[in-house]
């Protein structure tokens, strides 16, 4: 057997769901599932890019409970809890989630945003990065 060799080619990594989307001729209607999800993966690599740029020891996961309760995103040791909505309407379960979380665990900050309601996400994204949320 003769040695490897090594081959430079190019990589893409799709990392944002909208150029997937967009590869596959999909738009993401507003208050559907498909939307919620974009939308929450939108926040995603917000919230990585600032761990990247500003503070790469945030440690940056999920809370799920065995009956499925789930809230976004947890900053930190519990620093701030994310919860995103898309829906039409706000409810007032909507934040049903946060508050057992909040029950359970010491929960610095709680965010509860909408698309377009309650937090906006500009605003989110601005106290983000002016170093207001953790």
């Amino acid at each position: 057997m003769g040695k490897s060799h090594l081959i430079e080619t190019e990589k893409f990594y799709l990392f944002d769901i909208g150029v997937a989307h967009y590869l596959a001729g999909r738009v993401p209607v507003p208050h559907t599932f498909e939307f919620g999800k974009a939308f929450e993966h939108y926040i995603f690599m917000a919230l990585k890019a600032y761990q990247a740029y500003r503070y790469p020891e945030l440690m940056l996961y999920y809370w799920r409970t065995s009956t499925n309760r789930e809230v976004d995103f947890i900053l930190g040791d519990m620093e701030a809890a994310i919860e995103i909505k898309t829906s039409k309407r706000v409810h007032e379960t909507d934040c049903k989630n946060l508050q057992i979380l909040a029950e359970e665990n010491t929960v610095k900050k709680k965010y509860w945003f909408h698309y377009i309601e309650c937090l906006p996400w500009q605003i989110f994204l601005g106290k983000l990065w002016g170093g207001e949320i953790v």
